[in-house]
């Protein structure tokens, strides 16, 4: 199972239980009112137990149904429309998913048959709730949201991440060949296409920065098998496949070059109006120095000796030995090592 079905498969687990939870509090909430004073009190047949079941069994069944068309389907088939096209699309399916379980609890004869149509509008609330929260994670990425809603980094703290920035090659060239708003359909299109190979390699997208953008990794995550540079070849061979697509709509296949450093940051939450989790120190702006030196040196990726002393891979990279360089507004050298797939076995 790769990381992006996982992913989704822990979103729909999420759905599932946070839906079996509003289930629960709307039987013991209809069994309150029930019992109050104004209350003409409860049918010959009703127990709290059934209550709880029925109430349950309708959030299970909704949430398999309805989280898996949301995680698996609208979010993906869907995933460059307008928000509110996706709420009308995932309206119209809840609305699907009611009638449904109607006919079921008609079809089985529960004595509370409008017990579910009382509570659409508690349900319907719960689905846009779940969309939204759904369309925000993917704003911010998997689990930042999460982090900001928790505090996580409320108090900035020390983390050792991994960094790669991945530039694309010519990009003023095509820019003025393509036009703007076709150079930025290029780009769309590129960061689309680059996702999953990042993903797949436990990457995460930190920034976007014009036709750039950085990718970072937890330190453990990015050694393991060496996925902070195995990330970079996936990218290249899945663009390889699009390859028609790029060279039927803009003419070309885009080409990229990256530099790939590790280090101590910092990771704190920043702003007021607009808030976001954002990494500090010299580790970032020697990354993108790193990558700056590829043009030079005509390389397609560059990683720095302190990180390649903590990856291991036999054979299926090359390495050549740059040298210590001075990079640009750096007082100390640093050795730089360029890194190709091996020819024997990524053939």
């Amino acid at each position: 199972m790769n990381r992006r079905t996982n992913y989704k498969l822990k979103q729909l687990v999420v759905i599932v239980i946070s839906w079996m939870i509003v289930g629960f509090v709307i039987a013991i909430y209809e069994h309150l009112v029930l019992h109050t004073h104004n209350s003409l009190g409860t049918v010959p047949v009703y127990s709290l137990t059934t209550s709880v079941i029925l109430n349950m069994g309708i959030a299970l069944f909704g949430a398999l149904v309805g989280g898996s068309l949301l995680v698996f389907y609208v979010n993906v088939k869907y995933h460059d429309k307008p928000y509110l096209y996706t709420i009308a699309v995932v309206t119209g399916s809840f609305i699907l998913i009611i009638l449904i379980i109607n006919v079921i609890l008609r079809y089985i004869s529960v004595s509370d048959i409008h017990r579910f149509e009382k509570n659409g509008l508690v349900w319907s609330i719960i689905v846009a709730i779940t969309q939204l929260m759904l369309q925000i994670n993917s704003k911010f990425g998997p689990g930042i949201f999460w982090n900001i809603l928790s505090g996580k980094y409320n108090t900035p703290r020390d983390e050792t991440r991994i960094f790669m920035f991945l530039d694309l090659n010519s990009s003023t060239t095509i820019a003025e060949k393509l036009g703007d708003k076709q150079y930025h359909q290029l780009l769309k299109d590129f960061f689309t296409d680059i996702t999953n190979p990042i993903l797949d390699n436990k990457g995460e997208i930190y920034q976007y920065v014009g036709d750039e953008v950085v990718i970072a990794w937890k330190y453990e995550d990015g050694i393991e098998n060496s996925k902070c540079i195995q990330c970079f070849f996936d990218i290249k061979d899945h663009l390889a496949t699009h390859a028609e697509k790029y060279h039927s709509n803009y003419g070309l296949l885009p080409t990229f070059k990256a530099g790939i450093h590790c280090g101590r940051v910092v990771a704190g939450e920043i702003g007021i109006i607009k808030r976001d989790v954002t990494y500090s120190g010299d580790v970032l702006n020697t990354t993108s120095r790193i990558q700056s030196m590829c043009k030079q040196f005509n390389e397609e990726v560059i990683v720095s000796a302190d990180l390649m002393d903590e990856l291991s891979f036999e054979s299926t990279f090359t390495t050549q030995m740059l040298g210590s360089i001075k990079l640009r507004g750096k007082e100390k050298e640093m050795s730089l090592i360029a890194i190709k797939p091996n020819p024997y076995t990524n053939p």
